[in-house]
């Protein structure tokens, strides 16, 4: 049977793959087109389990909240490659899995896997991932995500550098009924998801900091000034001091606010409710870094190329 260009295409259309891998397909099912799709997610699927052990520490964060600020979503999808990452294919494929995750129940990403794809409910998430990975060539793998979806206030986010930080923040806004107060607080709120894209705190503030990891460093400070000489009562105190400079860096509230000199993060939020008359208040936030924690492979280019010449 001739294969037609429109048949490729057609498949194209259906499939994602490239043209050379629809044409082959459609010659080896003798133009069933419902036959070369089976063989390309066949092939797709071989290739995705090839690639499956590569390490992919580059690609994308994300992050999207729905137009009334009730529900918001982050994610991170990984890449093998920063050239893949700029592809608009796998740009695409990222804004498309925010946007599942945006409107799925899912709680961990292999149950996110299952679920129908949004956008073609025939296929799973699953099965949109491997068409990715065989049409890109690379391993992508869903990492993580993680959703709000809050009775009061709102979720605001913020995406640096294209993709390479993210952050979704939960905001309290008590008093603010006018359209006139929620815009700048919403703004207010963007500027502190930047603070947190720059400075990455750990924490809200001093209360939410974790009551052992308290203990562990007042007792690791206070051993430390003992052990330069310093009396049991002058130790505590410089343990407390130490402990105080520490909440400066991983407390959101207590950092300095990089927008204005002399004024810290809590202090700026105070200086927005008292201009709007309202109170506002961060409940939780998360901070999505790519590919941090993933340990990267050295590549040494010379040595690779000497060796595909000697292989």
């Amino acid at each position: 049977m001739q294969i037609t260009a429109t048949m490729v295409k057609e498949l194209r259309d259906i499939s994602g793959a490239g043209m050379s891998a629809c044409k082959n397909a459609l010659v080896e099912a003798e133009g069933d087109l419902k036959r070369a799709g089976e063989i390309l997610r066949e092939k797709g699927l071989a290739a995705a389990a090839k690639k499956a052990g590569r390490v992919a520490a580059e690609g994308l964060v994300l992050a999207a909240v729905t137009q009334n600020g009730k529900r918001g979503a982050i994610v991170e999808v990984n890449s093998e490659t920063d050239f893949v990452a700029k592809n608009e294919g796998f740009i695409n494929f990222v804004k498309q899995v925010n946007q599942q995750v945006l409107q799925s129940e899912a709680e961990t990403v292999e149950a996110l896997l299952e679920e129908k794809w949004i956008a073609d409910p025939a296929q799973t998430v699953k099965d949109v991932l491997t068409q990715q990975i065989s049409t890109i060539g690379e391993n992508i793998g869903i990492r993580r995500f993680e959703r709000y979806a809050p009775q009061t206030g709102a979720v605001i986010e913020y995406v640096h550098g294209g993709g390479r930080v993210a952050v979704m923040l939960e905001m309290n806004f008590n008093g603010c009924d006018d359209e006139a107060c929620s815009g700048p607080c919403i703004e207010a709120g963007r500027n502190i998801c930047m603070q947190i894209a720059a400075m990455s705190p750990q924490y809200v503030c001093q209360k939410c900091v974790d009551p052992e990891y308290v203990a562990n460093e007042i007792d690791f400070h206070t051993k430390q000034a003992l052990a330069e000489g310093k009396p049991a009562n002058i130790a505590e105190k410089m343990a407390t001091g130490r402990l105080a400079k520490t909440f400066k860096e991983i407390c959101l509230m207590e950092q300095e606010y990089v927008r204005e000199d002399g004024i810290t993060v809590g202090e700026y939020l105070k200086s927005i409710s008292k201009d709007k008359n309202c109170s506002h208040s961060i409940v939780r936030f998360v901070r999505y870094e790519k590919g941090e924690g993933i340990e990267k492979k050295e590549e040494n280019f010379a040595e690779e190329v000497s060796k595909a010449m000697q292989g």
